[in-house]
């Protein structure tokens, strides 16, 4: 916890960028009937009713401090699927950066074995040389910043319909919209002291 937390208070710094990665499984929805388009002095009208179309993985970035996001639409939640999205951060979205600091949580596909699963190991070499994994703690993914980013999702677009995802993200990302974390580890202390390891005081 402390490790993510420190990272967090440190200064933007683009040659050593921090990203948060989390994921969202969505179920897609089609509509039955068509929505109603906005009229003088009323509303855009959606019908409740919908026709499920199958499901999607949403990989969410976040750089907080530069206030940039992305998400990537996958069809599925394979070890494949999260070593295409980390060397489309380090070639793609990072290319000068010496390295990116990468915030995610314990899935079984967030490791560095999934990029040796996808490429030859010269390349998943080359790619993992450039990125350094930060670990939220068991139970502590509320510490993973894209978390926040995916309650923002789905308050003003998964709630509605999965093509909102692009224009929230737009929008979003010309605003620079980043997120000022405030909790830090000396909070942590205070606040979460029953989770730390209690030393045994020494008798008189």
């Amino acid at each position: 916890m402390e490790d993510v937390l420190d990272l967090y208070e440190e200064p933007y710094d683009p040659q050593y960028p921090t990203i948060c990665l989390d994921e969202k499984p969505v179920i897609l929805h089609a509509d039955v009937h068509p929505p109603v388009p906005v009229e003088p002095g009323k509303p855009e009208r959606i019908d409740y009713e919908y026709e499920r179309k199958g499901t999607r993985n949403l990989f969410v970035m976040v750089e907080p401090l530069a206030g940039w996001r992305h998400v990537e639409v996958t069809m599925q939640r394979t070890m494949q699927d999260y070593a295409r999205v980390v060397r489309f951060l380090v070639d793609e979205v990072y290319p000068h950066a010496e390295y990116i600091r990468l915030v995610q949580d314990n899935l079984n596909t967030h490791t560095s074995a999934a990029l040796y699963e996808t490429f030859p190991p010269s390349e998943a070499r080359r790619i993992l040389q450039r990125v350094e994994f930060h670990y939220t703690p068991k139970h502590g993914s509320w510490l993973n910043m894209a978390e926040i980013e995916i309650a923002i999702l789905e308050r003003n677009a998964l709630s509605r319909r999965l093509c909102r995802v692009l224009a929230v993200e737009t929008e979003r990302n010309r605003q620079r919209r980043g997120i000022a974390w405030q909790f830090t580890s000396r909070d942590a202390r205070v606040k979460l002291e029953r989770l730390y390891p209690v030393k045994e005081r020494m008798l008189d």
